[in-house]
């Protein structure tokens, strides 16, 4: 009783004082002329609080726990989501499987057919030094290197691989990684990050034209990516101007032009001279991905710098895949020796793979050799497009729409049916005739879920300087057979 008594008179003078206030001249105020008392102030602040209590949600007592027979009956009715979307009828890949060597000729099903779907562009497969040397590195190093290159994985032979490239190229340095398709999307996003701006090459208005490794690459980066119109300069050139004037964000940021030299969608020469004049107009870097085009292109196969004329400095990265021309696998990427030095650390595809099996590095050496000791390959294979090229004109219903210099001679139809999967039908259906009837190899060009390309497919012909004129003959009579019976109601 002695303990409650001062909280009593607490409250009673803390009540006193309140009323006071209110009651006390000041306590009054004029809002809008009215004299309001403090006690309406009070009720004011009461009537909100019963509306907030009335608007919230009304107390829901909890549901009583279910019993473990119930629990048992629920888990034996759910149904989890299927781990993979359902394969749609047709979309389902069977592809021949090869029984030997992918040269020009190999043997699938055990008959020898024309191979006209390897990139085997020097026809360097089964080479026979190429093949003495890797023994030789086998015998050395064993298979693989077991450990990433900075943990333990680097080995002599990627450095002498590295130098050889760098060397041949013209370029300060250069890095090797250990798959190819990977090497252009572990580049882009070690240099690119969100924010920076990377306008890429496409072919059609809202299309990407740009194969799917590049696509990758562009959305790891998380890049502002803008699209321009395939080898349309003026469209470049707008897109830069649109980019860059009265926008001072942009003086502060890094921007990329990202071009393939080969367009494996379609074979298409990407046009570097004028890359390169309007990059240096606007300030932007160049990404210039030479899968297709090392090896190939040029005098001396040094790539599409040297088949321009242009500088191999004025372009910032160049990556490549090793399993073409070089037939080895694996890529690279040059350039100047802060670029190459960035990618040890930042780069994922160098940093957390194994390193590249060291016989693959010195095949990749033993082909750069091959090619400086051999230059005339190169008018070979350039000699065999073109008798490819004249030997397909007027093939029913297909057109080319390749670059007379691409190894990679693209046929798409004529007049398309509207449909993307009705396309690829028929053109799997001249494919699939081919191999059937006349032992000849080719391909249509498959795209996955993943690739965003929107390009009309078609039939896609890589050719090898180990193709001889009688193989040029074989399938070129062949498609324009084929071709005339499956595509008679179409054309």
């Amino acid at each position: 009783m002695d303990m409650a008594l001062p909280i009593v008179n607490a409250t009673t003078a803390v009540l006193a004082r309140v009323s006071a206030a209110f009651n006390a001249p000041l306590a009054r105020a004029v809002v809008f002329g009215v004299h309001i008392d403090g006690h309406l102030v009070v009720e004011g602040l009461l009537i909100a609080v019963i509306v907030f209590q009335l608007s919230r949600k009304s107390y829901k007592p909890p549901k009583k726990p279910l019993s473990e027979k119930e629990v048992d009956e629920l888990c034996d009715e759910w149904e989890p989501e299927p781990l993979c979307p359902p394969i749609k009828e047709g979309a389902r890949i069977e592809a021949p499987i090869l029984e030997s060597a992918a040269g020009p000729h190999t043997t699938i099903d055990g008959k020898e057919v024309v191979n006209f779907a390897s990139a085997n562009y020097l026809g360097l497969i089964g080479n026979e030094k190429i093949t003495d040397s890797c023994v030789g590195s086998l015998e050395k190093y064993g298979v693989g290197s077991c450990g990433p290159r900075g943990f333990y994985g680097t080995i002599d032979v990627h450095l002498d691989c590295e130098a050889k490239i760098a060397n041949f190229l013209g370029t300060p340095d250069s890095i090797l990684y250990s798959y190819g398709i990977s090497t252009i999307f572990s580049v882009i996003p070690a240099f690119c990050k969100k924010g920076d701006i990377i306008p890429v090459l496409y072919f059609h208005c809202s299309d990407e034209g740009v194969h799917w490794a590049v696509q990758n690459g562009l959305y790891l980066s998380r890049s502002t990516v803008v699209y321009f119109k395939h080898n349309d300069m003026a469209s470049l050139a707008s897109t830069l101007e649109k980019l860059t004037r009265r926008n001072k964000r942009t003086e502060n940021i890094r921007r990329y032009i990202v071009v393939e030299s080969i367009y494996q969608n379609s074979g298409q020469i990407a046009p570097l001279d004028e890359i390169i004049k309007l990059k240096e107009k606007y300030r932007f870097r160049v990404i210039l991905e030479e899968s297709h085009s090392f090896g190939v292109l040029g005098k001396s196969g040094r790539g599409l710098a040297e088949h321009y004329g242009v500088p191999i400095d004025k372009i910032d990265i160049i990556t490549a895949g090793m399993g073409n021309a070089l037939a080895t696998d694996g890529g690279f990427c040059t350039g100047s020796a802060r670029v190459v030095d960035h990618q040890r650390l930042s780069s994922a595809g160098y940093v957390f793979s194994a390193s590249l099996p060291p016989y693959l590095g010195t095949a990749a050496v033993s082909a750069v050799n091959y090619l400086e000791e051999n230059p005339s390959v190169l008018a070979n294979l350039r000699s065999k497009v073109a008798l490819l090229h004249k030997g397909l004109a007027g093939t029913p219903g297909l057109e080319i729409s390749s670059h007379l210099l691409s190894p990679i001679v693209f046929l798409k139809l004529k007049k398309s049916t509207g449909s993307l999967t009705t396309d690829l039908d028929l053109l799997e259906t001249i494919a699939e005739q081919a191999l059937r009837e006349d032992s000849v190899y080719v391909v249509a060009s498959k795209r996955s879920t993943l690739d965003r390309c929107k390009l009309p497919v078609g039939i896609r012909l890589f050719v090898s300087a180990g193709h001889t004129e009688s193989d040029i003959s074989k399938v070129c009579s062949s498609l324009k057979r084929i071709s005339a019976s499956v595509l008679s109601d179409h054309s």
